[in-house]
């Protein structure tokens, strides 16, 4: 192993084959196997990035069991992120997984159990928008108080998931989950990390609609609510069904400013935002360099090339940073702000907005299992009657 960490490999689909080939770009690791059961599609992938067919495996069974294999990535389909996990945990993995981490109530309830008990092993839920540039910059004013105390914040998630050809199995509830696990739980992670430095979640209130353009059979259009402990309101509009393109529209209003990002706009006017504290008050585009020029507030543009959440396509996104930063966290031994446990508090709105929807009122976090063990399982045989 020449001192470098064994990787098993799971799912290298779209988002799946991306991250593999960050994984090849580093010299710390090894690939020593890539499982999925689709062995002609898994084969193509490996002849794209020249590595040996020796490599392939159907057999989970078998990964979790390689004794060289340190870390098990989890790109399946969403349905395997919770038994898969699981049974990395208990054979003694890290466990790299893409949201959500899991699909059953049940299964997340055992798998926090198990990365709380286990807490030596390092796990990660893969909320890449954590490490988008302009939702650093964004994090990181907000604790510093730029804005002031943030009263309301909005995040919209509204992207038409593909479904063309290969892809139509994301239609299927069973398969992907919820609409929660199939993209707008970014929204969450982004309102939750902006809103961390100053106040807790302590309720959801949501509603939900079927898909009105595509079959999809999860409910693909949500209103979420979220209230917090000092009296803030987070909301967003979720919509996995149709939209024109990308909107992960940000609104976000303090005691001392505000921030706006309009994903669907041209880039130097993408952001715009003010704060008595840094601009002295006015309206300023940190993306456009040369009006923050001509404006005499230079000094608050931001770099040329600060990334901005307003594409679903995975090549843009911060893969090589996620991928980075789960691997340091294994060689540290220390715990990601995105592990099981840390980001319990983000997984936690998505299945209480499950709970609000299906009771079709506010419900208060943290919630109680029993109770939610009970209506998820009713709204899952509900759905597949």
């Amino acid at each position: 192993m020449n001192g470098k960490l064994g990787i098993g490999f799971v799912g290298v689909g779209w988002m799946g084959s991306v991250q593999l080939k960050r994984l090849l770009e580093r010299d710390d690791v090894e690939v020593r196997h890539v499982c999925q059961p689709d062995k002609p599609g898994a084969l193509r992938v490996l002849d794209e990035l020249g590595l040996p067919h020796s490599l392939y495996t159907p057999d989970y069974d078998q990964v979790v069991a390689d004794k060289g294999i340190d870390c098990v990535w989890l790109v399946s389909p969403n349905r395997f992120h919770g038994p898969q996990s699981i049974q990395a945990l208990q054979a003694g993995k890290h466990v790299f997984c893409e949201k959500p981490c899991a699909t059953k109530y049940d299964e997340y309830c055992t798998q926090l159990e198990l990365a709380r008990s286990n807490p030596r092993l390092m796990t990660f839920v893969d909320y890449i928008l954590y490490f988008d540039a302009m939702e650093q910059n964004l994090r990181e004013m907000v604790a510093r108080d730029e804005f002031g105390a943030i009263t309301q914040i909005q995040v919209n998630y509204r992207h038409p998931i593909n479904i063309a050809g290969d892809k139509a199995w994301k239609l299927s509830r069973e398969v992907m989950g919820d609409a929660m696990g199939m993209g707008i739980i970014h929204s969450l992670s982004v309102i939750y990390w902006i809103m961390q430095s100053q106040a807790r979640p302590v309720s959801v209130f949501a509603s939900a609609m079927p898909a009105q353009v595509r079959p999809f059979e999860a409910l693909s259009i949500w209103n979420i609510q979220i209230h917090f402990d000092n009296g803030a309101t987070g909301f967003c509009f979720g919509n996995i069904d149709t939209s024109k393109g990308y909107d992960a529209y940000h609104n976000l209003s303090g005691t001392k400013g505000g921030f706006i990002f309009d994903s669907q706009t041209d880039h130097s006017h993408k952001v715009r935002l003010w704060s008595e504290k840094a601009t002295d008050g006015r309206w300023i585009y940190p993306l456009d360099a040369a009006r923050c020029e001509r404006e005499g507030v230079g000094q608050l543009a931001w770099p040329a090339d600060t990334s901005t959440p307003d594409s679903g396509d995975v090549i843009h996104h911060q893969t090589a940073e996620a991928v980075g930063h789960f691997l340091e966290c294994v060689k540290s031994g220390r715990q990601s702000p995105l592990s099981f446990v840390n980001a319990a508090p983000i997984t936690e709105l998505g299945w209480a907005a499950l709970v609000s929807a299906e009771l079709k009122r506010p419900v208060e976090l943290p919630l109680e299992p029993a109770a939610a063990r009970e209506i998820l399982a009713r709204a899952d045989s509900a759905a597949s009657a």
